[in-house]
Formats: C-alpha cells, structure tokens, sequence
C-alpha cells in the first residue's frame, strides 16, 4: 500500500505509516506521474483533485485535510469509484475566532461598540453558523443569506444578498466556491455589488478568494471607496494581486483555519476514515502523539468589556501579528508564510477564573475554559 501526502499536513508519517508507505510532496506540484503507483493520497486545497490528475493511477483513496472540498470533483471520485473523506468543519472554530478578533481589532481602532452594528454572513454552513452563535453571544444582530440552503429549509430569516449588503455594517463570507449555474458563488461580490455597498461598511473574505472579484474591488479602493476590507484569502494564490494588499486594512496569508487544534481534528477525520475505508482497527493515542504547550491561566476580575475581551484574545492569537505577514512589495513568499506557519491556540485552550457570572457566562459561550471563583 503507497500512501502520498502533502508535505505540510502534520503527523504524516506518525498516523499513516500504520497503513502502509508513507511519500510526501509539496501540494502545489503533485502531479499525475508521481501518482502512478499510488493507492491513497490526501491533501490539502492547493492541490486540485480531478480526472487530469487520477486518470490511470491505482487512486482508491482521496482525502482532504480540509474544512472545504471545492479543489476535489467529488463527482468524478464517485463515478470512478474513489472513496473521498473531506474534514468538514475541522477549522470552523479557528476560521471564527479569526473573524471575531478581526471585527474587535477595527472595533476597538475605530471607536465603536460592536453591538451596535449589524453583521451580514453569507453563507451558512459551518462556519457561518458558528460565527452567527458567537455573534448572537455577543449580542451582535446579524442577517443571513444562504440561497440554497433558503431554497431547502424555507427559512424565514434569511434574506436577498442584496438586502444583506443594503443593511449590514460588516460583511463577512463564509460561501463555499460553487461554478453550478443556479447557484454559482464565482465573484459572487463583482463589480456591481461592490459598488451597491454604501461608505464606512466592512468586507471580510475568509472563505475562497474568487468569491470576491479582487480586481474589481482593487479599483474600487483605488478610487478612494471608503469601506475598510479584511482578507485572508485571494484570487490566485499564491500569486495575489499586490496592489490590492497594500489597500486592505488586515492581510493575511490563507491563515485564518490553521489553529492546532484545526489541523489535528482535520487529520483524525481523514486517519478514521481510512481506517474505515481498509477495514483496519488502529488507535490513535492522542496524547501521545499530539504535543501540546501548556498555557497559563487567567485572571478576569468583574466585567467583560468589548476592550477586555480583545485584550484576552490577543493573548492567545494577535490578528495584528498575523497581519505584519505578508511583505506588500512581494507575493513570493506567500507559501512560505502558510508553510511554517505557528498555528495558534484557539480560545478552548485558555482556562479563565471569573468572579462574575455574567462574564464567565459570555466567555462559556465564545468556547473559553471557565472556571467561576
């Protein structure tokens, strides 16, 4: 059994070496001919998965350490019988603290109390619904559009993109990159809408980069729009569209899933699966395997305001930090950033000792460990 995974996934050859021999290979380059006598690959998103790249490989095998699965042709798997094994949600917690510090961050350097502003999220998945409950905590009001899932459940929450983008402050997409005719999220923000938004509204983008036309929204800033945009994916990576990096209030490298916590539950998903798949028995012992730094606990005394919470966030993980990144006269080191990478810890792995119920209550919600002196 030959097993090639992508070089950056971690844990390759502790997890998978139980099922067989181990290559790995940088994503971006695995190519149709390393694959020849392949039996089982797992990925990452920068490696597109379709009939070019299997076509005539021993591929029974495709997994994706991944929360989306818009690099793979799930359907091409299943006509050609090919298991496929997506970790869906792995990164949801990472992706929202993510957004949530960044929404702080401009809260707290524009002078605005967070809860009076209205948070649009366009799409609902997993990661669309867990910001949605996390902002609900925050006693944000958010709007929620989602056409295909309004077109399955018939929910009456949800709204028109166009009715999300009139009245909402911040923006924020969560949309998986769907080409389908109906329902194709291809530069779902193009030229048009970005020119509906009105002055002083915020864009985030932590889903696909060609969600949003990064042209079209660089001329649009170009010529003094003033809405601020926070992005951590973009069109064609690695090579982005610079100009455009140097417009963004927070730029950052693809970075917004990559918690350890994330990777780990990412990888576990793809190990049971295969483990599933080859009707094998192998354990994992996570403590044995997983290495994690022991983080010292926190003293909050009395309430919890917008300033507090960001300060205790950035203990754990600096959106500012990450922002200082990418270089904004070179894209060539994009890769590299992704690549060694120091995966924060989500908000789960601080433990906080309260005095105050209500603030243990709201820090409970948002996945801290609480303790309630």
């Amino acid at each position: 059994m030959k097993i090639l995974i992508d070089e950056d996934i971690p844990y390759n050859y502790q997890l998978f070496e139980k099922f067989g021999k181990v290559k790995t290979a940088s994503g971006r380059y695995i190519s149709n001919e390393i694959l020849k006598d392949v039996d089982i690959l797992i990925v990452r998103s920068v490696t597109k998965v379709d009939r070019n790249l299997l076509i005539g490989s021993n591929v029974k095998f495709v997994g994706t350490a991944t929360s989306g699965f818009d690099h793979v042709d799930h359907e091409w798997l299943k006509e050609n019988d090919i298991f496929f094994s997506v970790a869906s949600g792995c990164n949801s917690v990472s992706v929202v603290e993510y957004v949530i510090s960044a929404m702080l961050y401009q809260a707290n350097r524009n002078c605005f109390d967070l809860r009076e502003k209205t948070v649009g999220i366009v799409g609902f998945g997993n990661i669309g619904s867990l910001l949605n409950k996390y902002l609900k905590s925050l006693k944000v009001k958010t709007l929620i559009c989602d056409p295909p899932l309004y077109e399955k459940e018939q929910n009456n929450e949800f709204v028109s993109l166009e009715k999300l983008l009139s009245s909402s402050d911040i923006i924020s997409f969560h949309s998986s990159l769907n080409s389908s005719e109906k329902y194709s999220s291809y530069h779902l923000l193009d030229q048009d809408k970005i020119d509906s938004i009105h002055e002083g509204k915020t864009i985030i983008n932590t889903s696909r980069g060609s969600i949003i036309d990064n042209k079209a929204l660089y001329n649009s800033l170009k010529n003094n729009k003033k809405i601020d945009v926070i992005l951590d994916v973009w069109e064609n990576e690695p090579n982005i569209l610079l100009p455009l990096l140097s417009k963004v209030l927070i730029g950052t490298p693809h970075i917004a899933g990559c918690s350890l916590e994330g990777k780990i539950r990412g990888i576990i998903k793809i190990f049971l699966d295969l483990n599933n798949f080859l009707g094998k028995k192998e354990n994992i012992n996570i403590k044995k395997l997983f290495s994690f730094e022991s983080i010292k606990p926190v003293e909050i005394d009395g309430d919890l305001d917008q300033k507090r919470l960001y300060k205790l966030i950035c203990s754990l993980y600096s959106i500012e930090k990450d922002n200082e990144l990418l270089d904004r006269k070179s894209y060539l080191y994009f890769d590299t950033l992704r690549k060694f990478y120091s995966n924060h810890r989500e908000w789960s792995s601080l433990e906080v000792n309260c005095n105050n119920t209500n603030t243990a209550n709201l820090l409970h919600s948002l996945g801290f460990l609480v303790r309630n002196n």
